[in-house]
């Protein structure tokens, strides 16, 4: 990795107070375990495929947190040194890089994966090796693994109460718009329950292929449905198809708006903002969170990757899981997947976000949620927020764990063995 960028002195200072107030007492320390010389760690995302348009930030917002913690003089007087690996939007790809990083760059920890495909395709990976992963994407609960640490949203932080927002403030009918694979299709099982519970209902369903820009009949059947809210978790190049095909049958944010799960700062610049302003998002962090802590991460951002560069939240949560590593090992004294691990209950820092504390039994973070209205300039008005971080409840009481495994595995058989539906199946799911 590139360590030619120099901080200003603010940055570097706002970085020591980050670090100390958490428990770093600024003294250079020997590791417990005797390790020396800099320390390896991995960073799986896709830089190439459909996925590469929202994983790239997720890259660079990783790199910063490492050159910023390596700037304030490291992990346990170590310098950290990245490998960075391509997963190229694809599941197998992941999994078989992930076991590159562990087996042949002997890396101390990865920082990883964006789709919950890709996240489940490596998980078998982590636990063979005993390894540890850092997850910084929202998702769809049904999970825990003492392998990964989940620094994005579960659902409780991230689509429950948008969806109850929804039906506060925009209508009770909806329509659920996704990518074929596991998280779309786990999202609207847990918005169909909760909606029901509720006491709203749900007009229709539909699933393209990740990537596919095949939504015509999905926008016709919106039009004819005319439901009071679309509920958006496309990923990836379908949401510009998607929203353009809405404008297109004169489906507005006025007349029928859509709260998009997966669409942030980063995918509206480089798709263009003007066919989603007006529209929603619901996430933990937003680039125009106002606070010190916040305006300083921006600064250091575009600092590094340039004056107009964005951010959002998977790449907040991946910053922040950084530095959450680093305090485990510094606490534990190593890097050690396995030290690391134990030392991580109960950390806490103020994140950019707002405050975050790891959860000892789920390894998930307490998180503020947030819901956005979406700018012409790309940028997104909060217009509804938590007054506190949110307990991570990573599976929601609509039905058991067993329940919602059970529903998993269904899932994965349909699909051949795989957490997406496969190329060859027909692009549009209409159920």
């Amino acid at each position: 990795m590139k360590t030619a960028h120099i901080f200003q002195k603010t940055t570097i200072a706002f970085i020591c107070v980050f670090l100390f107030s958490c428990g770093n007492s600024g003294q250079t320390e020997v590791p417990k375990d005797g390790a020396s010389g800099p320390i390896p760690v991995g960073v799986l995302h896709s830089l190439t495929g459909t996925m590469a348009i929202s994983e790239q930030g997720v890259v660079n917002a990783t790199l910063l947190a490492i050159e910023e913690i390596n700037a304030a003089g490291g992990v346990n007087g170590r310098k950290i040194e990245a490998t960075i690996r391509d997963g190229a939007s694809s599941g197998q790809v992941f999994a078989r890089e992930a076991e590159r990083l562990i087996t042949e760059d002997q890396v101390d920890v990865v920082f990883g994966c964006w789709t919950s495909d890709s996240r489940k395709t490596v998980r078998p990976v982590f636990e063979q090796y005993d390894h540890l992963l850092f997850y910084p994407v929202q998702y769809e609960g049904m999970e825990l693994s003492p392998n990964i640490v989940y620094t994005g949203a579960a659902p409780n932080q991230q689509i429950m109460p948008a969806v109850k927002w929804a039906m506060d403030n925009l209508g009770d009918r909806f329509y659920l718009v996704g990518s074929d694979y596991v998280f779309p299709h786990a999202a609207n099982a847990i918005i169909k329950d909760q909606v029901q519970s509720l006491g709203g209902q749900i007009l229709g369903e539909a699933y393209v292929l990740l990537g596919s820009t095949a939504v015509d009949l999905i926008a016709d059947e919106i039009a004819r449905l005319e439901p009071d809210v679309i509920l958006n978790t496309l990923n990836g190049d379908s949401n510009i198809a998607f929203f353009e095909a809405l404008r297109l049958r004169e489906i507005t944010p006025d007349l029928i708006p859509t709260i998009s799960f997966s669409i942030a700062e980063t995918e509206l610049l480089l798709m263009g903002s003007a066919p989603f302003e007006g529209d929603y998002a619901a996430w933990n962090y937003f680039q125009s969170v106002p606070g010190s802590r916040n305006e300083t991460f921006v600064a250091a951002y575009r600092a590094m990757f340039g004056s107009d560069a964005v951010i959002n939240d998977p790449m907040e949560a991946a910053y922040t899981g950084v530095y959450l590593w680093a305090l485990a090992a510094e606490e534990a004294g190593s890097t050690s997947p396995e030290a690391v691990r134990n030392a991580l209950g109960g950390l806490s820092l103020d994140a950019p976000h707002g405050p975050v504390s790891i959860d000892g039994d789920t390894q998930h973070l307490w998180k503020t949620v947030r819901i956005g209205q979406i700018r012409a300039d790309g940028q997104f008005d909060i217009v509804w927020s938590t007054t506190k971080p949110v307990r991570p409840l990573p599976y929601p009481s609509y039905r058991s764990p067993q329940d919602w495994q059970q529903f998993l595995d269904e899932l994965y058989r349909k699909w051949g063995g795989n957490w997406a539906r496969q190329a060859e199946i027909s692009e549009v799911q209409l159920p």
